[in-house]
Order: structure tokens, then C-alpha cells, then sequence
């Protein structure tokens, strides 16, 4: 019987993206990082708007994009701007929205 020789994938994230703190390295973490808050931000939205038993196209409507818009914004798919997310939370009945800056303190949105 023939052994398997395993490589774990912290091993491999180093071969393929570089060693932490190299340059290729950290450009895959924060393009990562972009995604699982763009993630985040989806969650949020989708949540919301079956919260008030919406449809996308009926949310889509209301901020005057398409149904396959909202479903790209809900799967952390698209770019979301700042100006995007006030109409969204807007017209989702969501009044305030603040911006956490950690030491810098926090910006007001909405």
C-alpha cells in the first residue's frame, strides 16, 4: 500500500499567494477581505427585505434597478458604493446609517 502525502493548505496559501506580508500575499488577503464584507453587506440587505416580505424586483423598484441587480448586491457579487447603499437601506425603511472608522470615529451617512 502506497502512502498519500498531504500538503495542508497553509502551506499551500504560501506557495500559490507568496508568504505573509509579501506583496502578492496581502493583495489576495484584501481582495478577500473586500468579499466577505461585500458578503456581509448582501446578508444585511436580504435579511431586511424578507424582514418586510419583499420580493427583489418589488425592492428593485423601489431604488429603480432591476430584480437581477438586487440579487448581485444580495450575493456580495457587485460593487456596492456608498451612495447605493443609502438608496437600498432607504427604501428599505432603514432611516440612519453610520460608518464605523474605528479611531477616527464615526461618519454619518444617512
Amino acid at each position: 500500500m502506497s502512502k498519500i502525502n498531504l500538503t495542508p493548505a497553509d502551506d499551500m496559501k504560501d506557495v500559490i499567494f507568496g508568504k505573509i506580508g509579501t506583496f502578492e500575499r496581502d493583495e489576495m488577503e484584501a481582495q478577500l477581505k473586500e468579499e466577505v464584507n461585500a458578503f456581509y453587506v448582501g446578508e444585511a440587505i436580504r435579511k431586511a427585505r424578507q424582514a418586510q416580505n419583499l420580493t427583489q424586483e418589488e425592492l428593485g423598484e423601489r431604488i429603480g434597478v432591476k430584480r437581477s441587480q438586487i440579487s448581485k448586491l444580495e450575493k456580495g457579487r457587485s460593487v456596492i458604493t456608498l451612495p447605493t447603499i443609502s438608496r437600498v437601506f432607504k427604501a428599505l425603511g432603514i432611516s440612519t446609517g453610520t460608518l464605523d472608522l474605528g479611531v477616527a470615529g464615526k461618519v454619518v451617512l444617512w
